[in-house]
């Protein structure tokens, strides 16, 4: 069952198995690390920030839930809505978590490797557009996830303007380095002795209506967080 290349997988398998107090240890190349309940990954509806509950409620249709994890947004889609969903995730580990936990379809495979389906509402939350890895892989998430969306279709997905995270000169402005997008960065998590590191991409809003308008998609902010994350809602213009 384990893969120790799939050290987030792996830890969501153990605290399903055995649930106890088990913490995720996680950084990135902006940040310190910090530890996370493994908990956290199995909340119900209620434990949920209003972003996710928002998006939850704005859900439609038939649903591909991007990156589900162990499954929480989809069971309650599934179980409380009355939804038919299906669980990607390219965690085999986490795959198996959720279809335990009662999630009725599920895949484990990339995203960029899906194809022969379309759906109403696509779901990339828990900063979900970051599996494109960088900026550059943005608009070939968008134009993928646009060739899986019904006429009418939607996509709803979380991100973060890393921007706060810099300091400023004495005029105000942000020092930010020249080098790459300031949320193109390292993500690593370790789980007891498994480590893993992946690249991982926080885009702004701005810059996501940006791109995703060359795509052919109307880009609306529908919520804002309290620590620059927020929730956007993509329509297909085209």
């Amino acid at each position: 069952m384990t893969d120790k290349k799939d050290v987030f997988g792996n830890a969501l398998w153990e605290y399903h198995q055995s649930p106890g107090h088990q913490e995720l240890i996680t950084w990135t190349s902006l940040t310190e690390e910090e530890p996370v309940p493994l908990s956290y990954f199995f909340r119900t509806y209620d434990q949920m920030p209003p972003k996710e509950q928002k998006a939850l409620e704005m859900t439609h249709g038939k649903v591909l839930d991007v990156g589900c994890g162990s499954g929480c947004h989809g069971l309650y889609l599934q179980n409380e809505r009355k939804l038919s969903v299906l669980g990607l995730d390219n965690s085999t580990a986490a795959i198996k978590v959720a279809a335990e936990r009662g999630l009725l379809k599920t895949t484990s495979q990339s995203i960029f490797d899906f194809y022969g389906y379309t759906f109403d509402t696509l779901l990339l939350l828990m900063n979900g557009p970051g599996i494109c890895g960088s900026l550059k892989r943005l608009q070939l998430l968008l134009e993928k996830l646009k060739s899986l969306l019904n006429p009418g279709g939607q996509i709803l997905l979380d991100s973060s303007d890393l921007i706060y995270l810099f300091d400023e000169s004495p005029e105000g402005e942000k020092i930010i380095p020249a080098t790459q997008y300031y949320g193109e960065l390292e993500y690593g998590v370790q789980y007891k002795n498994n480590t893993e590191t992946f690249p991982w991409l926080y885009v702004d809003y701005g810059l996501l209506s940006h791109t995703a308008r060359k795509v052919g998609f109307k880009t609306t902010l529908v919520l804002e967080g309290e620590n620059w994350d927020y929730l956007a809602r993509l329509i297909r213009e085209y």
